[in-house]
């Protein structure tokens, strides 16, 4: 397989279909969070936080399914997800007119749980994590014949996802980086299909959880690695494998990768909360907490960053905000 799974005509043609469905979402700066980052450096922030379903995965599931046929539309479509996924795939079912699944781990956010429930989607919960959730959905595809959606290796749900970064660089094309938070890599690669086709050389970096890190630690071994566990309160980043559809792109094209521990990522939910009144979850405050780690080597430039979800549960958003993480 190429390193470039998609193209950047296939996330304009992806922009085409969520243009009825979802409106562009803003990017800002704040003053209060430039000073907080130090070094000269002047954030852009990226709100997909504002999205309807409060996470930039809507794109993926609106992009997949407007691809679908309408006999594949009704036998219904199936995904393994912490949250944000099934979210965005619940969400372009009910509006296409399709029945949806959503399969999740045992013990998931509850929140996220309900909030799928409330968009019509059937939820599943089985499986340690979200490795074992995807074989849950793979059976039900045996089983049922339903059409998978994965949150990773699905060309559609990748180009969905390169539209957040086709917006940031047609409304600031003065951007001198971009940091991503990677879980399967959707985002990170869809930024840099972008990247490279529109700004040559912008230096793309990405940040995985600590406690979740198998991306990283095969991105820096040079080939893919699982890893027995992915522990860490950012639920939406917590992976235990490389992905055959997003590693060799982030292999190829990221300028750096770098890790984040949960008390990091904690700490970056809290300073967003303080700089900009908007609430995060913890896969949404990764790339500032990745920004952190990076400061001095992006010393005086203009970087763009995501706050890709806000789905964060009253009980961990609560220990997070005591310090207890």
């Amino acid at each position: 397989m190429s390193a470039w799974p998609i193209a950047l005509d296939d996330v304009k043609a992806a922009r085409e279909r969520l243009r009825p469905h979802l409106a562009p979402t803003p990017l800002r700066s704040y003053s209060a969070l430039d000073e907080a980052v130090g070094e000269g450096v002047r954030v852009l922030v990226k709100h997909e936080n504002f999205q309807p379903t409060g996470a930039f995965k809507v794109r993926n599931g609106v992009s997949a399914l407007t691809l679908l046929r309408p006999e594949q539309l009704s036998r219904g479509v199936v995904a393994a997800t912490r949250g944000n996924h099934g979210l965005g795939l619940a969400w372009a079912a009910r509006r296409l007119g399709a029945p949806a699944t959503v399969c999740v781990p045992v013990g998931n956010n509850p929140e996220k749980n309900a909030a799928v429930r409330g968009l019509g989607a059937r939820l599943v919960e089985e499986g340690r994590d979200y490795d074992e959730s995807v074989a849950a959905a793979e059976r039900l595809v045996r089983e049922e014949g339903l059409h998978l959606v994965h949150s990773t290796n699905d060309r559609a749900v990748v180009a969905g996802a390169g539209t957040l970064t086709l917006e940031m660089l047609e409304e600031a094309p003065g951007l001198e980086a971009l940091v991503f938070s990677v879980g399967g890599g959707s985002q990170a690669v869809g930024g840099l299909t972008v990247t490279r086709a529109v700004k040559a050389g912008l230096p793309v970096y990405a940040v995985q959880a600590a406690g979740a890190s198998a991306i990283h630690d095969a991105w820096h071994l040079g080939r893919p690695v699982s890893r027995p566990s992915a522990d860490t309160f950012a639920d939406g980043l917590a992976t235990r494998n490389t992905y055959p559809f997003t590693f060799p792109a982030l292999r190829e094209g990221l300028a750096g990768f770098v890790t984040a521990t949960d008390a990091e990522i904690a700490h970056a939910v809290r300073l967003l909360l303080a700089t900009t009144h908007t609430l995060v979850e913890g896969a949404g405050a990764a790339g500032l907490a990745g920004l952190l780690k990076l400061r001095e080597a992006l010393a005086g430039r203009t970087v763009g960053i995501v706050l890709s979800g806000a789905n964060i549960d009253r009980a961990t958003l609560g220990r997070v905000l005591a310090g207890e993480l």
